[in-house]
């Protein structure tokens, strides 16, 4: 009786390099039978356009497995940096990538077709060997090596894609809204200067000049954005500032669409020093705005300006009201931090504000930071050089 595990003595043993070629039809028949389960962004597509560059992937694949490799770059490979000629980036992944991304397969969706890929080949092959050599072992890691380093060029340039749309985008939506928004304004200033005597048409004027304000602030938050986003610092023009002045200002502003709320500002000290003033008015108009947003109403939102220490000045923004959980502590002056639009009726906002605040301290060499709780309220403090 003939053993089932006895070789043919002429029969090599097939690695898994000369597997892959040989069974490319069968693996890619199995992983587009998967890909086609992942809905709503498989629906509709052709098994053309599900297949697209796999071929390319397998193939490098294979390559990859022939081609010698010293043990330093396996180290290289495995914590994702480029080995050799980097013959990979640029080809396969990175297209299959962007093709998936056009296709709207979001970036958890294109990673679960490697896995599946891995699985198909790793279970293919095993059930094709009765049982397993002793380079089989070394053909597995540097097959998963490879998987790796496709999902790692996969997802850099998903990424990378995405950002620059988004950047592009903001730069775009920002550039095309400026003239329009600031012509409204313009309009809506001319028309509060001009005066009315009909109590209707005032409000619907006063009403327009704080809605043109409004959306050119989320405008400039937008900008802002997208700048930082290209790691590009936020600008400033340092001039003398008197931050007290400024406070009042701000607060004044807040005072005319607030009645209700009583806001107080007290200084001790010199409140100058070298600080871009409409930059601060910035930081200062989102910290005392979200104040009195957040406000219970019944105790006063209070800014104080201390300026005492010849080098720095120290400027809070307290309130009474729901405490920030500390979690979101942590996290509050990070972009998106809020997430979309928030429909506030005339505060409506991006909740980008306290991190362009952040940036706009930060450029200014200073430091921003929060405490909360319910017991003693919410207090915003900027640390700020005074050149």
């Amino acid at each position: 009786m003939s053993n089932p595990d006895a070789k043919d003595p002429g029969q090599r043993h097939k690695r898994l390099a000369d597997f892959i070629r040989n069974n490319q039809s069968a693996i890619i028949e199995e992983w587009i039978d998967f890909a086609r389960t992942r809905s709503p962004a498989s629906e509709g597509m052709s098994k053309l356009a599900l297949k697209d560059h796999i071929v390319d992937i397998l193939r490098f694949i294979a390559t990859d497995l022939e081609s010698p490799q010293t043990p330093a770059e396996q180290v290289d490979k495995s914590r994702g940096m480029d080995v050799g000629d980097g013959l990979f980036r640029k080809s396969a992944a990175e297209i299959h990538a962007a093709l998936r991304l056009a296709d709207g397969f979001d970036i958890d969706q294109m990673v679960s077709e490697y896995r599946a890929l891995r699985a198909s080949v790793i279970k293919q092959w095993v059930a094709h060997h009765r049982r397993l050599e002793s380079t089989d072992l070394a053909d597995l890691t540097r097959f998963n090596e490879a998987i790796d380093q496709a999902v790692t060029e996969s997802v850099a340039h998903y990424t990378k894609t995405i950002n620059n749309s988004r950047n592009l985008f903001l730069g775009i939506l920002g550039h095309d809204l400026r003239n329009p928004i600031g012509a409204a304004s313009m309009a809506a200033q001319w028309m509060k200067r001009s005066g009315t005597s009909d109590p209707k048409q005032a409000k619907v004027v006063s009403d327009l000049v704080r809605t043109t304000d409004r959306a050119t602030r989320i405008l400039d938050d937008l900008l802002d954005l997208a700048r930082s986003s290209f790691g590009t610092d936020i600008p400033v023009a340092k001039s003398q500032t008197d931050m007290a002045s400024l406070c009042h200002a701000i607060a004044d502003e807040l005072r005319s669409v607030n009645e209700k709320q009583t806001l107080t500002v007290t200084q001790e000290g010199d409140p100058n020093g070298l600080w871009d003033p409409a930059r601060m008015g910035q930081v200062l108009s989102n910290l005392m705005g979200n104040a009195v947003q957040y406000s219970d109403g019944m105790r006063p939102v209070s800014v104080t300006i201390s300026g005492n220490d010849p080098l720095t000045l120290v400027v809070s923004v307290h309130n009474f009201g729901p405490a920030i959980p500390a979690e979101s502590q942590r996290a509050i002056f990070q972009s998106w931090m809020r997430g979309q639009v928030q429909d506030l009726g005339d505060r409506a906002h991006l909740g980008l504000g306290l991190y362009i605040a952040r940036l706009i301290v930060e450029a200014h060499g200073g430091e921003i930071a929060v405490t909360s709780d319910e017991k003693t309220g919410t207090t915003f403090t900027i640390q700020l050089p005074r050149t």
